[in-house]
């Protein structure tokens, strides 16, 4: 959103928008002095140890993470080491759930069995439920981890899992919780993820837009899809 507000020929938002905080009254609200600024940061701490995968996923949909950098960090390396981090937890499984492993991993935003729930690897946000979009949609970064899990679900849960459009949203063996519904947001970047590691179609479709390769240069950004400084 910052890249594409950016990019407006017309009424583009300045860099320090990006950069410093958010525009309010027309002037710039620097984020260090904002009010409920601290507040947001206790609310995400436990950001470093990775958080629900959407992270890694609805802004990468047609923004190629590919060599993507700007001073705060490589989102690439960001991405990949986010669902390496969401794997390894599941794996450990600290809180002993039943079907954690290294064919069934995944913690993202979805239903849950206490409603719907921004599930993330620590014990306080972890609650037994897997998630099929969150290795599935990870493909890109974990292909070789994310078509295991792929095959897991499809040929071991079978039809628990799978329906007419593909697998549903979560699940919890701990809970023996199997509820046949979707989510759109979660099932629609299953098949645009997929196709980004097939072919890199969105990406390449995304980022050949001049207003998105301006706003990239004008936030600072350095990709493959920009010219060499």
């Amino acid at each position: 959103m910052y890249i594409l507000a950016a990019s407006s020929p017309t009424y583009g938002t300045p860099a320090e928008v990006y950069h410093e905080g958010w525009a309010e009254n027309g002037k710039i609200v620097d984020l260090h002095t904002a009010e409920g600024y601290t507040l947001q940061l206790n609310h995400q701490g436990d950001a470093p140890t990775g958080g629900p995968l959407f992270w890694a996923h609805y802004s990468y949909l047609g923004l190629d993470p590919r060599g993507l950098k700007d001073k705060y960090a490589n989102y690439w390396e960001e991405n990949k080491n986010q669902t390496l981090i969401n794997r390894a937890y599941c794996i450990h499984n600290p809180k002993g759930y039943k079907g954690y492993g290294p064919d069934c991993w995944g913690l993202t935003s979805s239903y849950s069995i206490r409603g719907y729930a921004g599930h993330a690897p620590t014990e306080k946000r972890d609650h037994g439920v897997i998630v099929p979009t969150a290795a599935l949609s990870s493909i890109p970064y974990t292909p070789e981890y994310s078509l295991k899990v792929m095959r897991h679900l499809y040929e071991n849960l079978g039809d628990k899992l799978w329906g007419k459009y593909g697998f549903y949203d979560a699940f919890s063996e701990t809970g023996n919780w199997f509820p046949q519904r979707y989510l759109a947001i979660d099932q629609g970047t299953i098949p645009v993820m997929i196709e980004n590691y097939r072919s890199q179609l969105l990406w390449k479709l995304f980022m050949s837009h001049p207003d998105v390769r301006n706003g990239l240069k004008k936030l600072g950004f350095e990709s493959p899809y920009l010219p060499v400084k």
